[in-house]
C-alpha cells in the first residue's frame, strides 16, 4: 500500500437542520469551513448544495449559479484543493446534477453504482421514513458518465453494498470506465454495516489497482473502522455529512475536529497525510 493517505471531507450533507447541527449552507459558511478542514489535512472536498432561502437551509439545491458560487468560494478559500460534487438523486431524472456538473467541472463527482431499498427502522418497529427505492439503473450511471467524461470530472463509485462493488468492476470489464475507484458506504441501515471484518472481505472483490476509501456513517463506532480502513491503505473521509461524534464520544464543533480526529488515526497506522498536491497526483 501507499503510505500516502488522501482526507476527504464531506463538508455538509442535506435535511441535516443547520439551526440544530454545524452544517454550513451559504457561500460563506461553506467556504469557512472547507478551510478549517483544509488547515486540518483535507485535500479533498465533497460538497453538497442546499437551498439558500431563509428556513429552507436544509433542503437539496441543485441551481448551478448556487454550485458554481459555492465551488468559487470553497477553490479561493482553499488553494489546491479538489473539489468532489455529490450527483445522487432518488428517482431517474438527474438533469439538476448534470447541470451543476457542467457548470462546476470538479475534478470529482460521486456516481452511485447501484440501487438500494433505502430504509430505516425506528425503535417501536414503525418505518423512519416511508421505504423508498434509491435508483441507480446501469443507463442512468452511463448517462452520468457520459457528463463526466464531457467535464474532465473523475467518478467516485459509491458502493452500498457488497454485490455493488462486484458491479463496479464489471462496469471496467465493458468498458464503462477504464478504472474503478471506489468508496465504500458504510452505516446506512438498509446497506452494509459499518464493520471492520467486512473490509478485507470486500477488497477480494476489488481490483488490485483501485483507489478505495470508506464513508462510515455513525456515531462514535465508526473511528475504529476508519482505523482499519487506514491500516489496509484505503484512503479517508469524514466530515458532519457522515457524523457528528467525535472518538471519545463528544459532539464536534464542526468538520475542522472530525478532520483532525482522522489525520491522527491515519498517522497512528503509520501513513503519512497527502498534500493537495499530492492528492492530484494520486486521484487524478
Amino acid at each position: 500500500m501507499s503510505d500516502k493517505v488522501v482526507i476527504t471531507c464531506a463538508v455538509t450533507g442535506v435535511l441535516t437542520n443547520p439551526k440544530q447541527h454545524p452544517v454550513p449552507v451559504t457561500p460563506e459558511e461553506m467556504a469557512a469551513s472547507a478551510r478549517e478542514a483544509y488547515d486540518a489535512g483535507a485535500s479533498v472536498i465533497h460538497m453538497h448544495f442546499r437551498q439558500q432561502e431563509p428556513g429552507k437551509g436544509h433542503l437539496m439545491c441543485w441551481d448551478p449559479a448556487v454550485a458554481v458560487e459555492i465551488a468559487e468560494a470553497v477553490r479561493v478559500a482553499c488553494p489546491g484543493v479538489i473539489l468532489n460534487f455529490t450527483t445522487g438523486t432518488m428517482g431517474r431524472d438527474q438533469s439538476g446534477p448534470i447541470a451543476c456538473l457542467r457548470a462546476g467541472r470538479p475534478e470529482i463527482a460521486a456516481c452511485n453504482a447501484g440501487s438500494l431499498n433505502y430504509l430505516k427502522v425506528k425503535s417501536d418497529g414503525t418505518w423512519a421514513w416511508p421505504p423508498m427505492l434509491f435508483e441507480n439503473p446501469v443507463e442512468k450511471i452511463e448517462e452520468l458518465l457520459a457528463v463526466m467524461a464531457e467535464t474532465g470530472t473523475r467518478p467516485e463509485f459509491e458502493c452500498f453494498d457488497t454485490g455493488i462493488v462486484r458491479s463496479v468492476e464489471m462496469f471496467r470489464q465493458v468498458g464503462m470506465v477504464e478504472r474503478a475507484d471506489v468508496n465504500l458506504v458504510m452505516g446506512v441501515a438498509s446497506g452494509m454495516p459499518c464493520d471492520a471484518d467486512l473490509l478485507p472481505i470486500l477488497m477480494r472483490y476489488m481490483a488490485p489497482d483501485t483507489r478505495w476509501q470508506a464513508t462510515l456513517i455513525g456515531r462514535q463506532e465508526i473511528w475504529p473502522v476508519h482505523a482499519r480502513v487506514a491500516e489496509l491503505g484505503g484512503h479517508l473521509r469524514t466530515g458532519v455529512e457522515d457524523t457528528f461524534y467525535l472518538p471519545d464520544g463528544s459532539r464536534t464543533s464542526g468538520n475542522g475536529q472530525l478532520i483532525e480526529a482522522i489525520v491522527k488515526i491515519a498517522e497512528d497506522a503509520g501513513r503519512t497525510i497527502a498534500s493537495p498536491q499530492e492528492a492530484r497526483e494520486l486521484f487524478l
